[in-house]
């Protein structure tokens, strides 16, 4: 079932007076299908209308001091940073592992999956928000082999996009077993992602079937065609209406979900785009991040 949310209320995306290509070009940059100098170039040409480039810059870059809507010392939950075996990627992971603050009973656990650019402050902020509500959460960061995240964006695109990507998804499937895994896990495991993260959740649900008992993808691209079928976990899929690129995947999933009877529930948030959970950028729409978000939460209490 897909469900088309209309705004009753001006998000923040339209409140800002930065014209949509802007963040066009800045999903293309994201995305490598543009370089950084070509992404300049065009906000260059924006100036014409009135715009500075320091205005353009600062409303589309990541800004992680607005991010951290749970502090890392908040005194409902414990976070610290583990390794685990991944014999089949890179030999060894590291992710943020946040529980619930003296937690002595098992809870189910919640894999958070990073964007195309390591584990940064926002994911892990998602983590911390995720172990508020009482569940195990696990955030790895696909730039462990390369010394991790290593501070800004840029740096860390670059650094994950030179990764073997197969590796890397034996990465994050070796965390999914893990967290799975965990000495407090009642062995129930979500999944949640953002962009990068989101096609792993799709992944994951379809590569392995027997350990996702949940997945919610924001606007993730689709598993490669040939496992699609394999996919039994209920789904909950968030979608940016202005995020052609990503959209356009979706009607051919959708497809196979429904021709396996997968539980599934796909929102498409109106006037909105890609990325438009990530409060660390001009991209976020506070009220539609909220809604996803709590509904995400919802879906996992109610499924794991």
């Amino acid at each position: 079932m897909t469900i088309r949310e209309s705004n009753t209320t001006v998000s923040s995306t339209q409140a800002r007076p930065i014209p949509q290509e802007a963040f066009d070009w800045y999903d293309e940059y994201a995305h490598g299908l543009i370089d950084r100098r070509t992404f300049m170039a065009r906000l260059a040409g924006l100036t014409a209308l009135g715009f500075t480039m320091a205005t353009l810059t600062t409303a589309l870059m990541p800004n992680y001091a607005l991010a951290e809507q749970v502090s890392f010392n908040d005194e409902d939950i414990s976070a610290s940073y583990v390794t685990f075996d991944s014999p089949k990627g890179h030999a060894t992971g590291r992710g943020y592992l946040v529980t619930p603050k003296g937690l002595t009973t098992k809870a189910p656990v919640v894999l958070v999956v990073h964007e195309n650019r390591g584990l940064n402050p926002y994911i892990e902020d998602v983590a911390r928000r995720a172990a508020k509500q009482g569940f195990i959460a696990f955030a790895p960061d696909a730039l462990h082999p390369l010394g991790g995240y290593p501070g800004n964006d840029d740096q860390g695109r670059s650094m994950q996009s030179s990764l073997d990507k197969m590796k890397v998804e034996e990465d994050f499937i070796a965390a999914a077993h893990f967290i799975k895994n965990h000495e407090l896990s009642t062995g129930k495991l979500g999944v949640v992602g953002f962009c990068f993260g989101g096609y792993i959740v799709n992944m994951l649900a379809a590569a392995i079937p027997d350990a996702v008992d949940a997945g919610a993808p924001f606007y993730g691209t689709p598993p490669a065609e040939e496992i699609r079928g394999n996919i039994k976990a209920p789904l909950q899929l968030h979608f940016g209406e202005l995020d052609t690129r990503v959209n356009g995947t979706w009607p051919d999933y959708e497809k196979v979900l429904k021709a396996n009877k997968v539980d599934y529930t796909a929102y498409v948030y109106d006037n909105v785009n890609h990325g438009f959970h990530n409060d660390s950028t001009a991209r976020y729409s506070e009220t539609e991040a909220e809604l996803a978000w709590s509904r995400t939460m919802a879906f996992f209490k109610d499924q794991l």
